[in-house]
């Protein structure tokens, strides 16, 4: 079993998660212990020691084996060298007749450090973070199991927040949501206890406002006072792509936020109708909602990063900084919903700014799909972002339309935008291109040319042959 396992990695090449180490010598070399702490302090991975970085088995000799495995314990459990000290066991494998070493590297509940340097995955890479503040404050921040939105504000008092004004919307959409809802009868700190946005304070057992009530309820000058890194940037690019045609700086309340980003994303993208369960839909208020539900109450506040709304000829995005516990894009069908901000996230589900916990990554497929007739893209990271494609299908927008296999993504390579037709022609001249090349070649950023990349790939007009680095694209004919 675990050779077969092997042999799919080696197919894939490295990245986020694997890594080849060749091994030219009886020992190991610093850079297979600083990956084995870049592993730990961000998902986990397999390390292939005596396989060369393109993936080529160089084998390691029966000699060689038992050494090495002796020299990774040690190094692995002197807390001098790795601190905390882990304990991990490389696993013989025989590829064809030649033996590696298979090493499976969890992810620790702690920051990890080699020789008192912390070291974190980025792609393909492991990067020292020991003199980067930020980058540090993420990695404790990832690991302490912390929820930033109940951090304390002992000086915050009800003045500082808006309850006059915002605790009568709250109270009429969570009847309008509920029928009989309790908090229709409570009072405001009622309510507030009851949605958990006040809390004892631990070392003198006062009650205090969280971040939580802050960003629900506080005032903008409380709000910048005590996360001054919020902000939601809603942008358009369509006639003027390097700066922007029109812009929104939302740094109110969440309330009030997600009706203004709601108001930007219908004023500047097509509204269509469709019959879905037997109703007439606009479909684009159902795919807006849950962009903007999710963007609002899963973002990570403590970051500095703005949360960006960008809406250009092509797609609707939104990205937020993000506290992962995965890496890659979200698969729908083996999804596992992981609330990054559970008390605004049920406090959303109470007044109707969201459905049940789970429910929004299905929606979104299911809209997005009869909106443009492709799926949407939801890429879990450091930095979540989610890709709403906007281009109409070839066909007329119609329910028979859409009811013949919304799924199937209806555009035909003459149909495809600008952007997307350079990138295929780029590919046919070059297969070997790299996305970095792609992009500078094309005059556009890496994670557009990502995103790119994708749409032709669910499109069928590209495929990828071997691993990250001595991979290739073929094309295909429409």
């Amino acid at each position: 079993m675990l050779v077969e396992q092997v042999r799919e990695w080696l197919a894939q090449g490295e990245g986020l998660m694997i890594e080849f180490k060749s091994v030219t010598s009886g020992r190991l070399g610093s850079s297979v212990f600083e990956t084995v702490v870049a592993f730990s302090n961000r998902y986990g991975g397999h390390i292939l020691l005596g396989v060369a970085d393109d993936g080529t088995v160089l084998g390691l000799n029966h000699a060689q084996i038992e050494g090495l495995k002796r020299n990774f314990a040690n190094v692995l459990s002197n807390p001098e060298l790795v601190f905390p000290s882990l304990y991990l066991e490389p696993e013989t494998v025989d590829v064809d007749g030649k033996l590696i070493l298979a090493v499976y590297v969890p992810p620790h509940s702690s920051p990890v450090q080699y020789k008192s340097h912390a070291y974190d995955r980025a792609e393909d890479g492991d990067v020292d973070i020991s003199r980067n503040v930020g980058l540090l404050n993420a990695l404790f921040e990832r690991k302490s199991g912390r929820f930033t939105e109940r951090k304390l504000f002992p000086l915050i008092t009800e003045a500082d927040l808006r309850l006059a004004e915002l605790m009568p919307v709250v109270r009429q959409r969570a009847v309008n949501k509920t029928e009989g809802h309790p908090w229709g009868q409570m009072t405001d700190l009622e309510i507030l206890r009851s949605a958990g946005l006040i809390d004892t304070d631990p070392a003198s057992a006062k009650e205090c406002f969280n971040l939580a009530a802050v960003l629900l309820f506080g005032t903008d000058k409380t709000i910048v006072n005590c996360c001054p890194g919020y902000v939601i940037d809603c942008v358009l690019r369509v006639d003027d792509t390097w700066r922007y045609d029109d812009r929104l700086m939302v740094t109110c309340n969440l309330i009030d936020a997600f009706d203004q980003v709601m108001s930007f994303i219908a004023k500047h993208t097509l509204d269509r109708f469709f019959v879905v369960d037997d109703e007439r839909t606009s479909v684009r208020s159902h795919i807006a909602f849950e962009v903007v539900s999710n963007l609002l109450s899963h973002q990570e506040f403590a970051s500095t990063m703005p949360a960006r709304v960008t809406i250009d000829r092509d797609s609707l995005v939104t990205e937020n900084w993000n506290r992962p516990l995965r890496s890659g894009p979200i698969d729908p069908d083996n999804y596992k919903p992981d609330p990054k901000n559970p008390l605004i996230a049920k406090f959303f589900v109470n007044i109707g700014f969201a459905d049940t916990l789970g429910s929004g990554v299905r929606n979104l497929y299911k809209y997005t799909r009869i909106y443009s007739g492709q799926d949407p893209q939801l890429i879990d990271g450091d930095v979540f972002e989610t890709i709403i494609p906007l281009a109409r299908p070839s066909q007329p927008d119609t329910a028979d339309n859409v009811r013949k296999d919304v799924r199937k993504d209806v555009r035909k390579e003459e149909d495809l935008t600008d952007s997307e037709r350079l990138i295929l022609q780029l590919l046919r001249d070059d297969p070997t291109l790299t996305a970095s090349q792609l992009a500078k070649a094309a005059n556009i950023t890496e994670r557009q040319t990502f995103r790119l990349l994708e749409q032709l790939r669910t499109l069928g007009l590209i495929q990828r042959e071997g691993g990250r680095r001595y991979g290739k694209w073929i094309t295909t004919a429409d």
